[in-house]
């Protein structure tokens, strides 16, 4: 009898240590980040998925790994995700100072006679012909300088079917009913930084940029059709609604602001 309760307890701490523990990804929404130190980049990834996957900013990690834009990383290398130790060796040691540089004039002879000596004529001033501007060259388009400058719109036609809840996992947006094919339009004006299928959960994914803080995301759809690197303007039509990566047609829209998700129907004008 000892002996079979002896047993039954080695089985019990046996399941309970090979049991997994699955650490939550990119959970910024309340609390200090959960995540790890590195990420391996993976074929398909680009510095704004691996931001939006974890919750951070481009620039933070961009800062952390010494990457300039247009931030190209490359499959197999390893990010960081936190920032780096601060040196501990004082970075304001006195430097030695210059030896300052002696400048030797130069004496040049003068003329003998001044009045043999005439000035220089003044060089002919090119008459100026004025250039027309095509009208094709208009200025480039521009991120919104500010959150106030970003007018948001509904990204769907479909009634809202779940609302915003950031301590559930795959619910940091809200969910948007309709049909497969309905159009999915940009919620304000800004580029595209990514599209594509390479973010586990959000099928095939579209992320816009509109400011230094402000993103938005459009979840699984059927087909995209913004291109990465394309600026899009607010109402424009950006992909088709679908399930890809989900049980049901529906998107999936979230707002994110400097890295971690808020609430859309914050921002989004009343229906």
């Amino acid at each position: 009898m000892l002996r079979a309760a002896w047993l039954l307890i080695v089985c019990l701490l046996a399941a309970c240590a090979s049991r997994p523990v699955n650490a939550p990804v990119g959970d910024r929404s309340e609390g200090p980040a959960r995540n790890p130190d590195r990420h391996s980049v993976r074929q398909g990834d680009t510095l704004f998925s691996v931001a939006f996957l974890y919750g951070y900013t481009v620039e933070e990690l961009a800062d952390w790994n010494r990457l300039s834009a247009p931030y190209t990383i490359y499959k197999g290398q390893q990010l960081r995700l936190k920032p780096p130790a601060k040196s501990r060796v004082a970075a304001a040691a006195p430097q030695a100072s210059r030896p300052k540089r002696t400048v030797h004039k130069t004496s040049q002879p003068k003329p003998r006679n001044s009045s043999q000596v005439r000035p220089p004529a003044p060089a002919a001033v090119p008459k100026q012909v004025a250039v027309s501007t095509p009208a094709s060259a208009s200025r480039p388009p521009r991120l919104a300088s500010s959150a106030a400058d970003i007018k948001w719109s509904w990204p769907a036609r479909g009634r809202l079917i779940r609302g915003y809840k950031p301590k559930s996992a795959g619910k940091k947006g809200v969910a948007i009913a309709g049909k497969t094919g309905d159009s999915v339009r940009a919620a304000a004006s800004g580029k595209v930084v990514y599209s594509g299928s390479g973010l586990s959960g959000y099928g095939r994914l579209i992320i816009i940029k509109h400011n230094k803080d402000f993103l938005s995301a459009y979840a699984h759809n059927r087909k995209l059709i913004a291109r990465e690197g394309q600026w899009v303007e607010k109402g424009e039509v950006i992909a088709q609604m679908g399930s890809s990566g989900t049980d049901r047609t529906q998107l999936h829209f979230e707002i994110r602001k400097r890295g971690r998700p808020v609430d859309p129907l914050s921002y989004l004008p009343k229906r």
